[in-house]
């Protein structure tokens, strides 16, 4: 607009200025070494004109060209990316259905000129994993590192995904590692934590972080129990194969208090000690976690005990039933334990008392044995056809 003006104003001065100059338009002399260049003033003034019109004409027509390939860039652009997220749409449908080949075609074409090109390449990696095409998952995974530029962490998160994918546990497990560093509390990585921490038995790093999956509500309460439950029972075999009775003791023993207290961890680790014929000590955390409170998985332990002081577990047992009554599981297992002292109208008496509550097979046949020390087979015998038939109509 500005250079319109000028030329404007110069048309005008050229209007007013050339009556009053056309009897003295003097005179201009240009000499080079060749040749001399001689005309008036007014003659140069127009010919400076005359080229200031040529170079503004040649700008508009160059910038023309110029807009010009720019929309016609611009078109074929906007074509492109509406025929992306056409297909990008279509790839969805195609998800629903399952059918990842079309899914990974429609997202990885035109991938380059999606709205979010990333995640189409994302999602069609995932897409050639599901197919179990490995070589172009990795192409995808490798595009689509290059166009996120500094935020990897999706890319991260979606390579650990298709590693587990393929059982590549430890690469999963080192990719986790680095994303915790960067993420600790990503929902989907924690996820994704919790799996290549159980596949490689990286139980003390499963400990560390079920605080922050409680903070990020990743999973139910039960199943965050159920994992710290797996975790325990992970590091226990684990000291239990490295080095027996005696390092699983050491390991029980350097838990915190709050840790020996739980009653579910008592119950795998009475179990692990007599698994390792460390009688005693099983015995001893079976006597302290019922003085704490009552659990029948404890009572159920208490057979399998082979202790040199077996009376404790009689009297504890005997205190049980007082506290909470005759009940069949305890009847039974003081049963059990009266047998193992020869003490057999006593244990037939326990296991009546249990069958009166609850027919079981295992005390039938328990009292059938303790009738054959007392000397009454017919009895045995009756007792024994009771719990055969009881058998086969469960069965």
């Amino acid at each position: 607009m500005l250079k319109v003006l000028i030329l404007f104003l110069l048309l005008m001065a050229g209007v007013v200025l050339g009556p009053l100059l056309a009897g003295h338009q003097g005179y201009v002399l240009i000499q080079t070494d060749s040749w001399n260049i001689e005309t008036s003033v007014t003659g140069l003034v127009i010919i400076l004109i005359l080229a200031l019109i040529a170079i503004l004409i040649i700008e508009w027509v160059v910038r023309r060209l110029l807009r010009t390939g720019a929309r016609t860039r611009g078109w074929f652009r906007g074509r492109k990316g509406k025929r992306a997220r056409k297909q990008t749409n279509a790839a969805l449908i195609k998800l629903a259905e399952g059918d990842y080949r079309q899914v990974e075609k429609l997202l990885s074409r035109n991938a380059d000129h999606a709205e979010q090109p990333v995640v189409n390449y994302l999602l069609a990696a995932e897409a050639a994993q599901q197919r179990g095409d490995e070589i172009r998952a990795n192409q995808h995974l490798e595009r689509a590192a290059e166009l996120a530029g500094s935020d990897q962490l999706p890319v991260e998160i979606t390579r650990v995904r298709i590693q587990l994918a393929r059982n590549e546990d430890h690469a999963a497990r080192n990719g986790i590692d680095r994303l915790l560093e960067v993420a600790p509390r990503h929902p989907e990585v924690l996820r994704l934590a919790e799996q290549a921490y159980v596949r490689t038995g990286a139980w003390n790093a499963l400990l560390d972080i079920l605080p922050s999956m409680e903070k990020a509500q990743v999973a139910d309460e039960a199943h965050r129990l159920a994992l710290k439950q797996d975790a325990w029972l992970g590091l226990m075999n684990q000291a239990m194969a490295e080095q027996g009775s005696e390092g699983l003791k050491s390991w029980w023993q350097a838990q915190s208090r709050k840790t020996r207290h739980e009653p579910a961890l008592q119950v795998a680790m009475a179990d692990h000690l007599i698994v390792c014929n460390d009688h005693d000590t099983a015995q001893e955390i079976v006597l302290d976690g019922l003085k704490r409170g009552y659990d029948e998985r404890l009572i159920l332990l208490m057979p399998r005990l082979k202790a040199g002081n077996p009376e404790q577990l009689e009297k504890a047992l005997r205190q049980q039933i007082k506290q909470h009554g005759a009940t069949p599981l305890l009847q039974s297992t003081l049963g059990q334990l009266l047998m193992k002292h020869g003490e057999w109208a006593q244990a037939s008496e326990a296991f009546r008392e249990a069958l009166k509550q609850r027919p079981d097979a295992f005390d039938y046949a328990w009292l059938a044995d303790t009738l054959d020390r007392q000397q009454k087979p017919e009895e045995a015998a009756e007792m024994r056809r009771d719990g055969l038939l009881l058998t086969l109509k469960n069965n």
